[in-house]
């Protein structure tokens, strides 16, 4: 087998420098495929998630699956039987354990990225620099810092990225965010996202080695994780912070990018941000929260309010929705309006918005065609910022300290909304859970200021959140600087 080096990524990197391109239209390498042109795209992790990549690629006119890479031999395997059955033999895509494979294909136009969190951002910018176009899953990044270098490869080699936040291709929604953009409901103070799904504890599993079937490197990348454990292998690697991003970065990327979707344009990044939950009942070996909630700050004092709520019990309200409110004292509440004071719900009647037709699967391979990134529903910026918008409230968390459970624990300062919100999520894991005040404890993070322009930490604890900047990546898989890119 025959791999792309990072080397010859490199090189082909510095050949491309000094090129000026622009966002939309003009690129190096994401040239436009005819109409009549059979598009040929590979997709990367074929476990879960990449069911769905294959079936909505299967959906699309002249389009073929010409590779399918996963690092579990088992799973590859099954996956190429599965496409030439469900084609009548018409598409044999070749099966192959490493992406890079594929990229060396010239005749290979996109690739369309579900593989675990870790493995989204490079796989996005070996794409961009073989000058291929990339679907990529939510979330686009593992951290901060891999994001920007992802935006940074979009931009230097003109290729579509489009993010897999299928909400970015609804229009009811799109024609929602328009309206409060518009001032429709006035000026918007809090959106508020919720990722509130029952789950389950994953149990412990102890170190053990890799199954024959996998390859073990492969599945690791850029990953720096030393030992194999069956948790982490093929969904649970969710729930550990070096392969995954929690359900705040992980279904909650969706509500998240809604939220920020509604905050003035004009903002990209939050000045400020804060979280504080905890890992209730399940006593697993998991690290990241199943219950959550955040708050980020943006330069012009809009808010973002996200509740992540995983732990099932006897009436449980299963939430993945979004709220808006806004500063006269008006609020959308599962698609109603409510006006200040009323408890009478208007249902919400707008023009749909501006969005690129085809659903999520067909408005990619459009772009593809016209070689246009800004067609894209859910572009390497909506990507990047809403990414990021995550990355520092689970960041906040990660640098929490533990204090009682009980009303009085977040630290909210003199903002009220904050602190009502919170009380809502209290009272649910008090007394619909049933967690009790003695012997447990919510770990608070300290609010974290960044910089928009600059995406650095400032402020108090700048140093030790910006340790979590960027991750430590394993040799032969590390993100490439901006100098390199």
């Amino acid at each position: 087998m025959s791999h792309i080096s990072r080397r010859s990524f490199l090189h082909t990197s510095s050949a491309a420098a000094g090129v000026t391109l622009l966002a939309s239209g003009s690129n190096v390498f994401g040239n436009p495929v005819g109409a009549n042109d059979r598009l040929q795209i590979a997709v990367a992790g074929l476990h879960g998630r990449g069911r769905e990549h294959i079936t909505g690629w299967l959906e699309q006119d002249n389009v073929e699956i010409a590779y399918v890479a996963d690092p579990d031999e088992n799973v590859l395997r099954k996956t190429v039987k599965d496409i030439v059955d469900r084609t009548e033999g018409k598409m044999r895509p070749q099966g192959i354990s490493d992406i890079r494979e594929a990229l060396e294909d010239k005749n290979l136009d996109a690739i369309s990225i579900a593989t675990p969190n870790h493995w989204h951002s490079l796989m996005t910018i070996w794409a961009a620099q073989a000058g291929k176009h990339v679907y990529v899953e939510k979330p686009m990044s593992h951290d901060i810092g891999e994001g920007r270098i992802a935006v940074a490869a979009q931009e230097k080699y003109g290729v579509v990225v489009q993010h897999g936040t299928q909400r970015r291709s609804n229009k009811s929604i799109a024609g929602l965010s328009e309206a409060i953009h518009a001032g429709k409901f006035g000026k918007l103070k809090i959106s508020y996202g919720y990722a509130c799904k029952p789950r389950n504890g994953i149990g412990m599993k102890s170190p053990t080695q890799a199954p024959g079937n996998l390859d073990w490197n492969l599945w690791r990348g850029p990953a720096d994780i030393d030992k194999y454990h069956d948790n982490l292998v093929h969904y649970n690697w969710h729930w550990f912070w070096k392969s995954g991003n929690g359900d705040l970065n992980n279904q909650g990327t969706h509500q998240l990018d809604v939220a920020r979707w509604a905050i003035d344009k004009d903002q990209t990044h939050p000045v400020r941000a804060m979280a504080l939950g905890g890992r209730f009942q399940w006593g697993d070996q998991g690290e990241t929260p199943n219950t959550m909630f955040g708050i980020a700050e943006y330069p012009n004092g809009q808010q973002v309010f996200f509740n992540v709520r995983n732990v099932n019990y006897d009436g449980y309200n299963k939430q993945v929705e979004n709220e808006y409110y806004f500063e006269d004292g008006g609020k959308i509440v599962r698609n109603l309006y409510y006006a200040k004071g009323s408890d009478q719900g208007e249902k919400l009647d707008l023009p749909p918005g501006n969005v690129t037709p085809g659903g999520h699967w067909g408005s990619f391979i459009a772009a593809c065609r016209a070689g246009d990134p800004s067609m894209a529903n859910g572009n390497v910026y909506d990507a990047h910022n809403g990414c990021v918008l995550g990355h520092l409230m689970n960041n906040s968390y990660r640098l929490g300290k533990e204090v009682p459970f009980n009303e009085k624990a977040g630290n909210f300062g003199d903002n009220a909304d904050a602190h009502e919100h919170f009380m809502k999520l209290h009272e649910v894991m008090s007394n619909g859970v049933g967690i009790p005040k003695d012997g447990n404890y919510y770990t608070v993070g300290p609010w974290l200021e960044f910089d928009p322009k600059t995406e650095q930490m400032v402020g108090d604890h700048a140093a030790e959140a910006s340790v979590l900047l960027k991750d430590n990546n394993r040799e032969g898989f590390k993100i490439p600087t901006l100098a390199d890119v």
